[in-house]
């Protein structure tokens, strides 16, 4: 099995290219927004766009500026409590469920403080005085900064949700017209011991490593992502009224669930709210915002299965990192154009959930200090996702990558791949 890997930035020039370029995406994704857009928190498992822009340059400036000079001045000392997610090393968090009654410090300031890391940070790089562990830190960040870049999106979307008046982040890029619907097809997996897990010298989490072997049965890995179509028919012969296809858990959970989260009924069938506004739901595009639970209930209903993520990631080996992803700035998943000679569509538009446990690959060590919170802390009752979506940006993703979210979350841009045991 082949392992993509992603160059490691090692140099303080290279850094400060990178830092520049995700930097200026997120304040690129802020600018349709008004300050009151950016102040909501719609739920507590979402945060205003707001914090996020705020809490990734607390990251810079608490480990990278902080740790390079203990005599640092922060651009406001009690930011180190307001914008503190979850690293307990550091000290105390304001509560994540009240982030949006941080009325101040308003946009403005928020905006400043960018500024004012964007400079120092800016200085320390131009001067070239970070030590390779402040380095790894810093390109920690970056990666940090790409993954709430996704959840400012997907927040915004839940936001824009509860606003009867049909509010539209921005228009975006048509995707191609639709295609006519590819039959699901199957691809054998042989039997055998593999290797999964990061291997390497370029960036990647501490959750993807260490590489070890798997046994894996022989199984058969979808073609593509369910579609909205497919889904349609799963709705159709009352998927959400079936107690036998749902997890107990899940039953509880879907009792007030009648379709995919953001879908409605309108006059012509079902639409679904955008990210550019109400649109009719595509038949041949991917079957997005679904919860673990409506995945397993689906595959059940087929008579398949999700994957694990161990098949997911041996049966998209050597498949290309390519797809509809942020980049596109289409914002939404598109229809498969691709021919059926393999597994295709792994990679963009929507993350795939699996069957798999988020738990720690044999031999994990979280890093030592406050970063080693990042990842391991998380490793219990939440189910793995892989191959990115259309929020997700591109230099962001590998086979290895493993997303993490509750199995009754539905406001990610998730969707379905299915497997089954081979016949």
């Amino acid at each position: 099995m082949t392992s993509q890997t992603q160059s490691r930035i090692d140099d303080s020039a290279a850094l400060h290219e990178a830092f520049r370029r995700v930097r200026g995406t997120t304040q690129r994704l802020v600018e349709p927004l008004s300050a009151e857009d950016c102040a909501v928190q719609s739920m507590p498992d979402a945060s205003p766009a707001k914090w996020h822009l705020a809490h990734t340059s607390w990251y810079f400036e608490t480990f990278v500026l902080g740790n390079r000079d203990p005599h640092y001045e922060p651009f406001r000392s009690e930011f180190r409590y307001l914008f503190n997610s979850y690293y307990n090393g550091v000290g105390d968090q304001y509560p994540r469920p009240q982030r949006g009654l941080l009325t101040r410090p308003g946009l403005d300031e928020v905006l400043e403080y960018r500024a004012y890391v964007d400079a120092e940070m800016g200085a320390l790089l131009e001067a070239d005085v970070l030590s390779p562990a402040l380095l790894e830190i810093a390109e920690l960040g970056l990666h940090h900064e790409q993954q709430h870049q996704e959840l400012l999106l997907t927040d915004l979307k839940h936001m824009f949700s509860h606003n009867p008046s049909g509010p539209v982040y921005r228009r975006t890029l048509d995707s191609p017209d639709p295609q006519p619907g590819k039959p699901l097809s199957w691809f054998r997996n042989p039997e055998g011991l593999q290797w999964i897990g990061y291997e390497g010298d370029g960036f990647s989490f501490d959750n993807e490593r260490p590489r070890h072997r798997v046994f894996l049965h022989e199984f058969e890995f979808a073609s593509r992502p369910v579609t909205n179509g497919e889904y349609l028919a799963f709705m159709a012969d009352a998927g959400y009224e079936r107690p036998e296809l749902w997890l107990a858990d899940g039953w509880a959970a879907s009792r007030n669930w009648k379709a995919p989260l953001y879908w409605v009924p309108g006059e012509g069938g079902w639409e679904r709210l955008t990210l550019a506004g109400i649109a009719p739901v595509r038949e041949s595009a991917p079957v997005c915002h679904v919860s673990y639970y409506e995945a397993d209930a689906y595959a059940r209903w087929l008579g398949a299965r999700l994957p694990t993520e161990a098949e997911w990631e041996c049966a998209a080996d050597g498949a290309p990192l390519a797809g509809n992803f942020l980049e596109s700035d289409r914002l939404d998943p598109v229809p498969n154009a691709a021919a059926d000679e393999r597994p295709s569509q792994l990679y963009g538009d929507v993350w795939e959930w699996t069957q798999s446990a988020y738990s720690p690959y044999p031999g994990f060590v979280p890093p030592a200090g406050a970063v080693g919170e990042y990842n391991g802390k998380f490793m219990c009752n939440q189910f793995v996702l892989r191959g990115g979506s259309c929020v997700t940006s591109q230099d962001h993703i590998r086979p290895t990558y493993r997303n993490f979210f509750y199995p009754d979350a539905r406001w990610q841009f998730s969707g379905i791949r299915l497997a089954r045991d081979a016949s």
